[in-house]
């Protein structure tokens, strides 16, 4: 089984993506993670690697498919980045999205990573433009719709605890039955 997390920065993607995989006993892949690492080799930091990633399309035509190949080739995985229910594409069994108000995004990446709230969510701000327009450039993809995911939960309302009861649910209570189709997504010829 193939779960996806996606959502933007802030949006508690990678604690939910952790704890879902855990309850799960499957492993757990975050592009979020394999970015900062990337950037920080480089030494870049996360926002200044967005923009080196704006003029060099290579830095994300690498990421997102190495995660779409991980997507294809593995079983009983929680894959987590801001596109994995894209890249997975009908590999996914579940596609889930996560949201909070950018204020609220902007305070737990501020407490994160120790920097003032306003600046963090103004990053935040210009992160997600810069984003936005490469996924639609180089993908054709709309970050902003979400038809294609399962569940889209405002963390802002819930604790971690909860978000995940709703997932795992989700998850142990789909009847193959009652189905009466999920999304489909082909961006084979993409990567």
């Amino acid at each position: 089984m193939l779960l996806t997390v996606s959502g933007p920065p802030g949006s508690g993607k990678s604690t939910t993506a952790e704890l879902l995989a855990e309850a799960f006993d499957f492993d757990h892949v975050s592009g979020g993670d394999i970015f900062r690492t990337l950037a920080d080799e480089r030494g870049y930091t996360p926002l200044e690697f967005n923009k080196l990633a704006e003029e060099n399309d290579q830095i994300d035509r690498d990421l997102d498919r190495r995660l779409r190949e991980i997507a294809v080739e593995s079983d009983e995985l929680v894959l987590e980045s801001r596109l994995a229910g894209w890249l997975a594409g009908d590999e996914a069994d579940f596609r889930f999205w996560l949201d909070a108000p950018v204020r609220v995004r902007g305070e737990r990446i501020a407490d994160r990573e120790d920097k003032d709230p306003d600046r963090a969510t103004e990053e935040t701000r210009a992160r997600e433009a810069s984003e936005a327009q490469r996924y639609q450039e180089y993908y054709g993809i709309d970050i902003q719709d979400l038809t294609i995911y399962d569940l889209s939960v405002n963390t802002a309302r819930w604790e971690p605890d909860a978000v995940l009861d709703m997932l795992v649910t989700a998850v142990e209570r789909y009847d193959a039955d009652g189905d009466e189709g999920k999304a489909l997504v082909d961006l084979e010829s993409n990567f």
